[in-house]
């Protein structure tokens, strides 16, 4: 292909195709500020540091070409900045709520396949301020790499020059679906696994056992007993039963709402983390994990365990995203211990598993099925994604921002809000997002299952605040 023409990666083609009504596979943001913009200066900085820069934002994507028809990156060429980035004031009464209102009825709103896949609306208001909604398709890039973009637009200081001295950067198909769901998902692995020893045993299994092995969870990680650790991950995510239905799983219409968190201080958390001997992350799960006991319950429901996907960070840690952007993490199963009554025993119980996660080679092995994935015909995908991701109820993303505030067009950022995609049958994420500071959590529901998702964000204040009160855990162990 040409220097204007290039195929999208198999995991990128996976996360393109993955698209449906129900479910974008968008990632939304919000830059809020609490000054008005400067529109031009925007624009500028924007053509020059994000546009010229990198690729995939003057890029459209091409579906078939001629590479085995694989879909591809194509130069746009009616592309024009003003189609993508667009300015608007609130409508009455212009409060945090219209601009809850917008983001949520933005992101239930397809990007345009006939341009590249990414928008920007700068926002007059709330009040005073300005937000910057930013719109891109999980396809040009994961989450850490698109933080990383986004933070080349910034400043460490207001008096910049608009496009010069830009922050350096952070860190063949076969016709037809046969076979029992088993083999359909052994076909995928195989492109990924091509003719490695864990892939042939793993498909070995399948083809044996068929169907009898996904509806007997244990049986198949009986025969997998004698796999290495890559076996293990892969049997994991291959024979995970389907997750417990909830108030939070259903069918999934096409409205979607986001909710954020008042911002969390950062040193708080530490303190908590650091004084039950676990980590930040654990901390935040930990909370979340009883916001959802207590929404259950109030649901009138009885609070069961719950299963999210956790991406997993496969880049190495400070390099910078490449010109070509694209997605390079893996998705591991975690239980989410909202059955247990305790806050002292979830968190123990919650450090207990993110360490095994920590130690296991899922991220990587789930990763390689995501670009077997991405090799299969779009319908055999959309199978495939329905299979896994009917074991899982939420999405729980954690992106590290800057430490140190920074300035956008001159005026400081004041606060970072994301709300990570869901896929397949998931209706939700959960998404957390740490700058200069202070930490805030997204949610993204679906209006009729979640309608009240503010109620759960009020619960994860609660919760932190009373794990504040916890007696600090014994030295070397939380619980």
């Amino acid at each position: 292909m040409s220097a204007h023409q290039s195929r999208l990666s198999s995991a990128d083609a996976a996360w393109l195709h993955m698209d449906r009504p129900t479910n974008l596979m968008v990632i939304n943001s919000i830059l809020l500020f609490d000054e008005a913009l400067d529109w031009e200066r925007l624009t500028e900085i924007v053509r020059n540091r994000l546009v010229a820069p990198y690729p995939r934002f003057r890029q459209r994507v091409i579906e078939g070409g001629p590479l085995l028809g694989a879909a591809h990156w194509q130069d746009d060429p009616d592309f024009e900045l003003a189609r993508h980035m667009h300015r608007r004031g609130l409508p009455a009464p212009g409060d945090a709520e219209t601009l809850r209102n917008l983001a949520g009825d933005l992101a239930s709103m397809p990007l345009d396949r006939e341009k590249p896949l990414w928008e920007m609306y700068l926002i007059d208001g709330p009040g005073e301020g300005s937000a910057v909604i930013v719109r891109m398709h999980h396809c040009i890039a994961d989450g850490i790499a698109l933080a990383s973009v986004m933070l080349s637009l910034t400043d460490s200081a207001p008096e910049e020059v608009p496009g010069v001295g830009a922050a350096p950067r952070s860190g063949s198909a076969r016709p037809g679906i046969r076979g029992t769901v088993g083999e359909v998902v052994a076909a995928a692995l195989s492109p990924a696994l091509g003719a490695a020893s864990t892939g042939a045993r793993v498909g070995g299994v399948v083809a044996r056992e068929g169907m009898r092995v996904l509806a007997h969870p244990p049986r198949a990680i009986e025969l997998l007993g004698g796999l290495n650790a890559d076996g293990r991950a892969l049997g994991k995510l291959l024979f995970t039963s389907a997750d417990q239905d909830s108030a939070l799983r259903g069918e999934l219409g096409v409205a979607r709402a986001v909710a954020w968190s008042r911002p969390l201080s950062l040193a708080r958390v530490k303190d908590v983390a650091h004084a039950q001997g676990a980590t930040v992350n654990d901390v935040l799960l930990g909370a979340v994990s009883g916001a959802l006991r207590g929404y259950l319950s109030a649901r009138g429901e009885e609070p069961h365990a719950i299963r999210a996907l956790v991406p997993v960070n496969l880049r190495a840690e400070q390099a910078p995203a490449p010109d070509e952007l694209g997605n390079r993490f893996g998705l591991v199963f975690l239980t989410l211990p909202v059955d247990l009554p305790n806050r002292r025993e979830r968190l123990h119980e919650l450090k207990r598993r993110m360490d095994e996660i920590k130690d296991s080679p899922e991220g990587l092995v789930s990763y390689a099925v995501l670009e077997g994935v991405g090799l299969t015909p779009p319908q055999l995908e959309s199978r495939i994604v329905d299979i896994f991701t009917a074991k899982a109820t939420a999405v729980m993303t954690n992106v590290p921002g800057p430490r140190e505030a920074v300035y956008l067009a001159g005026s400081p950022l004041r606060t970072v809000l994301v709300w990570a995609p869901t896929a397949g049958s998931v209706g939700m994420s959960v998404s957390i997002f740490s700058y200069n500071g202070e930490i805030t959590v997204g949610l993204l529901v679906h209006e009729h299952l979640v309608p009240d998702s503010e109620a759960i964000l009020e619960r994860l204040h609660g919760e932190l605040a009373a794990m504040a009160r916890l007696k600090p855990a014994v030295k070397g162990r939380v619980g």
